[in-house]
């Protein structure tokens, strides 16, 4: 029976309001496709990128052949200049496409622990996204420092009080990620910040599933390193690479560990003695993957003209419809809300809660529907703001009660995939 409120022509209505509407075009989408709810773990093809392959491949390597590099060679400057501002935070010259984010995130953590050469403890996430957590127990080991972890609530995200609490004039990085990975938690990075830089560490945040969705106030909020992919909410496509943040005024104060040709100060010189270069391509390392490259900056150009305000707007629309449907639909059939509640503290991604959401992930997928699993026993839920309409969200969450309703999931195996 159809809950009162929440019929079809309600979600019909809510799109034809929506003032993005008009974006889903500009994204490849087959007619009969399934419901996409997986943006934040991969964005949509750019109709764009296609043709952008294409001259990437047929025109300019095909044809121009080693003369294409005069296109590529500023690629990872073009790309994160784009960013800058009308995406994050910040000014042109601090952000660049580089490497991917495991890699970037260990050549920012290890510059900023060399830059603090007295201190022993980093504090990072307990929940933090596993790469993160294995880079810095690398970092730890190999420099004999302490990772002070704080712990996180699986749902409510980070307790800024705690992080505060862990903080001494012995900490030397702190790291953690601006929205939770597992709940879509949006983390204080204000005043996490300025209480880090009061005790003198450097911070680094992950922006994984910050960039492109929500606001992340990089300059505003005086913030140190950051480093996220561009292949989530940016549509840059499967591994595109990632790109990384450093604020201006440390650009020439951080060294960083590997350093390539790339990030040399004149590299066409051939100096068998490295010089860095100046500002942002100091970061860089080696020769950099064009044509994913191209992916990215097609998802970015897009990114850079909507702005973020209004994709961040109706992020928190369609997170709060997606609420309201499981409040009024799931939950008595066991479904849990594992995301806040406030959408002010939430991004672009819900999370719910079920014994058998492995096995819901897999019916719900066979009824046409595309979600993404993550343990403990959670259905994450990506309601990437440029594509995905509100009649997506009811339709898919509509099949779900059914699948609920029925009993049907009990029939799938409880043993998971390599890929959930």
């Amino acid at each position: 029976m159809q809950s009162a409120g929440f019929g079809v022509a309600d979600a019909q209505r809510r799109d034809t309001a929506d003032p993005l509407a008009g974006w889903r075009e500009r994204f490849v989408i087959e007619p009969d496709g399934p419901i996409y709810l997986d943006g934040n773990s991969l964005g949509r093809l750019p109709v764009a990128a296609v043709d952008e392959f294409a001259t990437a491949v047929r025109g300019e390597w095909g044809g121009e052949l080693i003369r294409g590099w005069s296109h590529w060679i500023e690629l990872g400057r073009e790309v994160g200049d784009l960013l800058a501002g009308p995406v994050l935070d910040a000014e042109p010259g601090e952000l660049v496409l580089s490497d991917s984010t495991s890699v970037n995130l260990y050549k920012l953590a290890a510059a900023a622990l060399s830059a603090r050469p007295d201190r022993h403890v980093v504090v990072v996430d307990q929940d933090n996204f596993p790469t993160d957590q294995y880079l810095l127990q690398s970092l730890a080991a190999e420099r004999g420092l302490t990772l002070r972890p704080v712990t996180a609530d699986l749902d409510a995200g980070l307790d800024t009080e705690q992080v505060l609490a862990a903080l001494d004039d012995d900490v030397a990085l702190v790291l953690l990620s601006h929205v939770a990975y597992r709940s879509g938690a949006i983390a204080d990075l204000p005043a996490i910040t300025a209480a880090a830089h009061e005790v003198g560490a450097l911070v680094l945040w992950d922006l994984c599933h910050s960039a492109g969705s929500v606001p992340v106030p990089l300059r505003a909020a005086e913030v140190d390193l950051a480093v996220g992919c561009t292949y989530k909410y940016l549509n840059g496509g499967p591994g595109s690479p990632a790109f990384l943040y450093v604020r201006r005024e440390l650009q020439a104060q951080l060294r960083q560990p590997i350093t390539g040709w790339f990030g040399q100060a004149d590299q066409f010189e051939m100096d068998s003695r490295y010089a860095p270069a100046d500002g942002i391509d100091r970061f860089l390392v080696g020769t950099p993957p064009v044509l994913s490259a191209y992916g990215a900056r097609a998802g970015a150009r897009i990114a850079a003209e909507v702005g973020i305000e209004p994709v961040r707007a109706k992020g928190m629309a369609l997170t709060s419809y997606a609420v309201e449907l499981h409040d009024a639909w799931l939950a008595e059939h066991g479904c849990r809300l594992a995301s806040p509640r406030d959408p002010q503290r939430r991004g672009a991604h819900v999370t719910l809660y079920h014994p058998n959401a492995w096995q819901l992930c897999q019916a719900w997928q066979d009824a046409g529907v595309l979600p993404d699993f993550r343990t403990p026993d959670r259905l994450r839920i990506g309601l990437a703001p440029l594509y995905t309409r509100f009649v997506d969200v009811y339709e898919a969450f509509h099949r779900l009660r059914e699948i609920l309703a029925s009993g049907s999931y009990r029939s799938y195996p409880v043993t998971r995939r390599r890929v959930t």
